[in-house]
């Protein structure tokens, strides 16, 4: 895809990723595809239909992403974020990604499912969200006259020190071969691997047996997929010959006239595909900054096109209802969880779908990390309330915390505490 000006170019990239996130978020709120509620189905009720699926999303994004990458199709390694960086942020990706599965539980669903709840007019989803938002700009944006972010203030001069250098990339298949066949190496996993999931999901009857299981995980998968596709094959004709639009940026003073149509930063540009939680940011940055169109960008798009596609569904469906809390507890719940959430889903460097679906599609090694260690914190959360909930008073958090551990595999059974129920 070819264009004549930075101006088209990076008009059809906003465009293409608003219209793929449109159909995800209408395809999402029909078939109830939520990342939580596949955990909570598989840990309260033993159903894995709903985790099946979104194993199957991550089959699909994989296999594709492994097929095109081979035939230079999409680019994968120099990405926004970069997933593939040589330096394994692995503390962060385990700390943030038990921060963000304890959050999506506490608030009732991912950053996803937040902004799918907002399309469906839940008003409590946009207190999250808004709490979100203002996390995520700040831990990444300087606060007002200061250099200063949440990050460095609170993260980056203990957890960053942590960090393991894998040298040029840390995906499977670099990891595994070596950086000469890496490109081979990334085929056979990525084909390996998701086939593997593939056959995993539809092995089960409680998949099988569900039409919106399997539209849903196939849907999002196919989202991810595209989104690849699209941001890396945008290009802008230059006398040099057709440029990306991110090195098209780096070029500017050499290739346009003018700054008129500059973004305000060229990294957003890099090719990548669908996250939520900085893109909370990046909107709360273009709605602060009055509409300015340099502040668009594709993660902006990414989470208005959810909420439209979610909204059109609720209207199509007429299950468009207001939601507020039900109490000043659930209240404090989903403020605490959206906390946890917006400096969880940004120290992980992504969500259930940025991290577990687009991050593991690239076979990342802190993709896949922070997907375990999502899913181990949102796990671990329900545990604890189930248990608090039955025992009550007799399951102090300790009690509760323990034999949560343990119906989890992560303790031996001598730590249990309470009888398992």
């Amino acid at each position: 895809m070819q264009f004549e000006s930075f101006i088209q170019a990076e008009s059809a990239m906003l465009w293409g990723a608003f219209a793929i996130a449109l159909i995800m978020g209408a395809v999402v709120n029909k078939t109830n595809f939520c990342t939580m509620g596949a955990v909570s189905d598989l840990v309260n009720m033993g159903d894995t239909g709903r985790m099946r699926s979104w194993l199957f999303a991550i089959a699909v994004a994989m296999l594709g992403v492994a097929a095109l990458e081979y035939m230079g199709l999409v680019d994968v390694t120099g990405t926004f974020p970069p997933y593939r960086a040589g330096n394994l942020i692995w503390a962060e990706n385990i700390l943030g990604g038990l921060m963000f599965g304890i959050g999506m539980t506490l608030a009732s669903g991912c950053g996803n499912k937040t902004l799918i709840r907002i399309g469906g007019g839940n008003i409590k989803s946009i207190i999250v969200f808004a709490i979100i938002a203002v996390i995520a700009y700040f831990m990444i944006s300087p606060f007002p006259g200061s250099d200063q972010t949440l990050m460095s203030l609170l993260f980056y001069d203990w957890i960053r020190p942590l960090s393991a250098n894998l040298g040029q990339s840390q995906d499977l298949g670099y990891l595994v071969a070596g950086e000469d066949g890496a490109k081979t190496g990334r085929l056979v996993i990525g084909l390996v691997l998701g086939l593997a999931l593939m056959a995993f999901a539809f092995k089960s009857v409680d998949f099988r047996g569900s039409f919106d299981n399997m539209l849903g995980g196939f849907v999002v998968g196919l989202a991810v997929l595209g989104a690849w596709y699209l941001t890396s094959n945008i290009l802008v004709e230059s006398f040099d010959g057709p440029v990306s639009l991110s090195n098209y940026y780096a070029q500017w003073d050499m290739l346009a006239d003018s700054n008129e149509g500059k973004p305000a930063q060229g990294r957003p540009l890099a090719s990548q595909s669908y996250t939520f939680i900085n893109p909370m940011g990046q909107t709360l940055g273009y709605l602060a900054g009055g509409f300015e169109r340099k502040l668009l960008n594709f993660g902006v798009m990414a989470v208005l096109g959810v909420i439209a596609g979610s909204l059109l569904w609720a209207l199509l469906s007429r299950s468009f209802r207001i939601e507020w809390f039900s109490s000043l507890k659930d209240a404090v719940t989903h403020v605490i969880g959206a906390v946890l959430m917006g400096f969880g889903g940004t120290l992980a460097m992504g969500c259930t779908v940025g991290q577990a679906i687009t991050g593991v599609s690239t076979l990342a090694l802190g993709s896949i990390l922070t997907f375990g260690a999502i899913f181990i914190g949102s796990a671990l959360t329900m545990k604890v309330q189930y248990y608090k909930m039955v025992y009550e008073d007799e399951a102090s958090f300790g009690k509760a915390l323990l034999t949560g551990l343990v119906d989890l595999k992560l303790l031996p059974e001598r730590f249990r505490r309470l009888e398992a129920v």
